[in-house]
């Protein structure tokens, strides 16, 4: 079966007239799939929809898509081995779709490289919201006009045209949701920056009582940052949120 799209009509941003943004739908629930085309169509994406990992690794190696939403519970080949895969090609934003209560699927699917997640059942209308949220973050990635190519904190230089950080003549690939913690966290060194305040900038949401995609996006930070640069550390404050800090070089002996 060849793939379900929508949402073909231009888009009105500002007063300008915009391309609608290209969505991958990956979910074998037909019906949601239909009932999300006729939703999301208005709302200015083109949407294309597939039913299992298969088809969805076929289309992305042909296709461009702004934005991914992959369910975890997928027929043949499951959602978090498509995200692996893909995450080795790229930077895509993923939103994973992932039924409500299964906290490991969502912590894996972080782990692995996705920018959010959505809890199933959900309303389309949050859909929308984090949808929006991932891709204005990804906007706010590319190089814009007087901004500077880079900052530097100790040895950790963030790179914007590539999105990523290096340390002493090594790169670390970050996903976008990482980069925009690791800027966020660069900007204020020394600084405690709530977990409130990072969900805010980062993932365009309120924080809610059990949510702990913050704390995994910071755990992946420390774990890459740590094999290049020793010195530092996001440290987690109790009850406050996490500094990002670096620490003065030894003396000579």
């Amino acid at each position: 079966m060849a793939p379900m799209q929508s949402g073909n009509e231009p888009t009105v941003e500002n007063g300008q007239t915009a391309a609608p943004m290209s969505v991958l739908l990956v979910d074998d629930d037909r019906e949601l799939c239909r009932m999300l085309a006729e939703y999301l169509g208005p709302e200015g994406f083109k949407l294309t929809t597939v039913h299992d990992g298969d088809e969805a690794l076929y289309l992305l190696g042909r296709h461009h898509f702004d934005l991914i939403v992959l369910d975890v519970m997928l027929p043949r080949i499951g959602g978090l081995d498509v995200l692996r895969s893909l995450r080795q090609k790229l930077t895509t934003p993923v939103l994973m779709l992932t039924a409500r209560g299964e906290e490991v699927d969502r912590v894996v699917g972080l782990e692995l490289g996705a920018d959010d997640y959505l809890p199933k059942p959900f309303n389309p209308r949050e859909l929308v919201a984090r949808m929006r949220a991932i891709l204005r973050r990804s906007l706010l990635l590319e190089p814009q006009p007087g901004r500077r190519d880079r900052i530097d904190a100790g040895p950790v230089s963030l790179h914007f045209a590539s999105r990523t950080a290096s340390a002493r003549g090594q790169t670390v690939n970050l996903t976008g949701v990482e980069f925009r913690v690791l800027e966020v966290l660069m900007h204020q060194v020394g600084v405690v920056v709530s977990r409130e305040q990072l969900t805010r900038q980062v993932l365009g949401r309120r924080l809610t009582p059990y949510d702990r995609s913050i704390d995994t996006h910071v755990s992946n930070i420390r774990r890459k940052l740590t094999m290049v640069a020793g010195e530092v550390s996001i440290v987690n404050v109790r009850r406050s949120g996490y500094v990002f800090t670096v620490a003065d070089p030894k003396p000579a002996s």
